[in-house]
């Protein structure tokens, strides 16, 4: 088979076996001649779940649930399990993952190899500070369960680790309380960067989510404006009605679309429509979980919208005092004509993050989808780069598709010590690439 990323980086022909039970793991791994990488659902846009002349290990059909404790929200499964199926069981019994991606087909696995964050960083961190423990299996066939308190440098290289320690069989995940599957929200129509900094800030300390929508085309005064969402869990309610409610209806795109669908133009036009959907300046509803936390995952193979040639996702943080380099950044984008229907940020609060290749850091991060215009995509992602470097910054690894071994090497200086951790069998095409002097 031939491994594709969701930004439909294609990787070289590959073998891949599916992994049903934890015990099969200890022979298979040892009797497999060649690099290995375990594989959830693929939803990497770059090359980080992807292998060279390898084999994948597919973990997704390794879901069973461990054990669960209702009353003290801790629950323990196979790390093969997506978020999609262990929201299914913790919501309707009053509890909620306390952070969660932009979409729920990722595997827990894959959430901790990431070290994943959501719209919550300020208030609870990435992913790896709510895992109590896991099991690591090496390819000496040990399996070493690794937790904050045991086998700790083991456990921080893993957390953030992009698979390249092992496989991670099961873990352990503390959630949070909630009494109800809606979410109180705010829309708030933002006139420019500087009203988003002002509304970041100000509602830090009592809202658990923030977020906003940018409109990356936008110059000179209007440049950073957009929409800024902030929402708390309903104080009331009843989960398990309100959930079973909740409507799964999706549409699907059914194929790869047209190259010329996505021009200058066309983001342009759908940016000024999307930013005067909202005509008040303030907009408060109740929403259900999905159209809060994974509105494109209502659009099943939405990333074939960018034809065959794929979709390139750039995801940066710079420093908190880094905001006229931020300016920079989205004078640069505007000018290059290659803007975003998907741009969004956010700023990360000052939690620690577990991991050694952890990504978030405090300071403003900003996501942008980017269609694959070859060499001129190449330039302005160089020329990106080379602005979050010299900001103090970084790139998010589970997003990357071109960044060099110089620039991911000066953003993880943590780098070289994680290579003390890697289980000599395992690789990624990301790796191998970015490890490189």
């Amino acid at each position: 088979m031939v491994a594709t990323s969701w930004g439909r980086l294609k990787g070289q022909e590959t073998a891949s076996i599916p992994i049903f039970w934890r015990h099969e793991l200890p022979e298979l791994i040892r009797r497999v001649d060649g690099p290995l990488l375990a594989h959830g659902l693929g939803r990497s846009y770059g090359d980080s779940c992807l292998i060279e002349q390898g084999q994948l290990l597919l973990m997704s059909p390794m879901q069973k649930l461990r054990w669960f404790d209702t009353d003290q929200g801790v629950i323990s499964c196979e790390a093969g399990i997506s978020f999609a199926e262990l929201l299914d069981i913790v919501v309707p019994r009053g509890w909620f993952v306390p952070v969660t991606p932009g979409t729920k087909f990722v595997t827990l696995g894959g959430a901790i190899a990431n070290d994943v964050h959501g719209k919550n960083h300020h208030k609870r961190g990435t992913i790896g500070r709510h895992i109590r423990e896991l099991e690591l299996l090496r390819s000496d066939g040990e399996a070493r369960v690794c937790s904050p308190s045991q086998e700790t440098e083991l456990f921080r290289a893993t957390i953030g680790g992009l698979g390249l320690t092992g496989v991670i069989t099961w873990a352990t995940l503390e959630l949070i309380p909630i009494r109800s599957a809606l979410i109180d929200m705010e829309s708030i129509k933002t006139h420019d960067l500087e009203d988003f900094f002002s509304l970041e800030d100000d509602s830090a300390e009592q809202f658990e989510y923030t977020v906003s929508w940018i409109d990356c085309m936008a110059k000179g005064a209007r440049r950073g404006r957009g929409l800024f969402l902030r929402g708390n869990h309903a104080k009331e309610g009843h989960p398990a009605p309100e959930y079973a409610a909740q409507s799964q209806w999706k549409v699907s795109v059914p194929c790869d679309a047209p190259g010329w669908l996505l021009n200058p133009w066309s983001i342009r036009i759908f940016n000024e429509i999307y930013y005067h959907k909202q005509r008040r300046r303030y907009v408060t509803s109740r929403t259900a979980l999905d159209p809060f936390f994974y509105p494109l995952d209502m659009i099943l193979h939405w990333n074939r919208l960018y034809g065959k040639r794929g979709l390139l996702q750039y995801q940066c943080v710079l420093p908190p005092d880094r905001k006229d380099e931020l300016r920079q950044l989205f004078d640069v984008i505007a000018a290059s004509g290659q803007g975003s229907f998907l741009a969004v940020i956010k700023k990360f609060g000052d939690l620690p993050s577990p991991g050694l290749l952890s990504f978030p850091r405090e300071g403003y991060t900003l996501t942008l989808d980017f269609c694959q215009l070859g060499s001129r995509s190449q330039q302005l992602f160089r020329t990106l780069d080379r602005m979050v470097i010299e900001a103090g910054g970084r790139l998010y690894p589970a997003k990357d598709a071109l960044m060099s071994a110089q620039t991911f090497q000066a953003g993880y200086p943590q780098w070289q010590e994680l290579k003390r951790h890697i289980d000599p069998k395992f690789q990624s095409a990301f790796w191998k690439r970015v490890s490189s002097s």
